[in-house]
């Protein structure tokens, strides 16, 4: 894409979502990671703000080569933001966001509630017990702007430009017969970008308990179905439909299915007391 024509407004208006969803993120991480932050506070020697700023900025840049590097791509396969477009270009977005609501919020809250099922009767009674009892469930108001990250900042990097260069590479060597890329090359891309996201939640996991096909297999099942939905929504609908499908599905598992865990430990840690007996 010549460097005239690159979106630069839409650039910068997504960056800036980015940003913002890396401050939401901050509580949540800051109680999430608070003994890893206590080490690498010991580590470095250096205060607790120094090291929100450093890890701050990589996160940002980061963000801010995927969206530049997204844009470019997503546009050259017929894939963006087309709300954001159509604003920035003057025109009404009325219709396209009626459009995209129903689906988004279906494909976003349906997958969730399915992974609340999947993790509550198959998963759950099956995990190791330092693994149900290790990651601690932050207060209510962290989990939820910990929902803007998954919406806006998961979504740039996962879509907007893993989704469009592995589609756009794959579409060098698969196309239709009308030389536009073949639908099957937007599925392969969205699949397997649903896959890598569930790998990429293993580290974690991998850092408190041992890896066991079960648990690579409820890392990629869960998160797969929940990405294959958002890819679509990306697909058919455009990056803000993908953006609110995960926003609602974090919502759902950030809120009532850390709640259910929460409970589910603390009838768990009842269940373990030693029952007294009667004077």
């Amino acid at each position: 894409m010549p460097v005239f024509s690159f979106p630069w407004a839409e650039f910068a208006l997504l960056c800036g979502g980015a940003l913002f969803s890396l401050i939401c993120v901050t509580p949540y991480l800051l109680e999430l990671n608070r003994e890893a932050f206590r080490r690498a506070q010991e580590r470095l020697q250096r205060p607790l703000w120094v090291l929100l700023v450093l890890q701050g900025l990589q996160s940002s840049i980061l963000l801010i080569a995927a969206v530049g590097l997204g844009l470019p791509m997503a546009h050259s396969l017929g894939l963006g933001a087309p709300l954001l477009e159509g604003l920035l270009m003057g025109r009404s977005v009325n219709r396209q966001a009626q459009a995209l609501l129903g689906p988004a919020l279906l494909l976003g809250l349906v997958p969730a509630i399915l992974l609340l099922i999947l993790e509550g009767l198959v998963f759950w009674p099956r995990l190791p017990q330092a693994m149900r009892a290790a990651f601690p469930i932050p207060a209510l108001w962290k989990r939820l702007l910990a929902c803007f990250y998954g919406g806006i900042a998961e979504e740039l990097l996962c879509r907007l430009f893993l989704l469009s260069l592995l589609a756009w590479l794959v579409a060098f060597i698969w196309r239709g017969a009308q030389g536009q890329p073949a639908p099957g090359v937007f599925w392969l891309a969205t699949v397997v970008v649903a896959l890598l996201f569930g790998l990429g939640h293993l580290p974690a996991t991998a850092a408190v308990v041992k890896l066991t096909p079960l648990l690579v297999g409820r890392a990629l099942l869960l998160n797969g179905i929940a990405g294959v939905a958002f890819g679509y929504l990306f697909w058919h609908y455009g990056l803000e439909a993908a953006m609110l499908g995960h926003f609602s599905a974090d919502l759902v598992m950030h809120g009532l299915g850390d709640t259910i865990a929460r409970a589910l430990r603390a009838a768990e840690a009842a269940k373990a007391q030693p029952e007294h007996e009667s004077p």
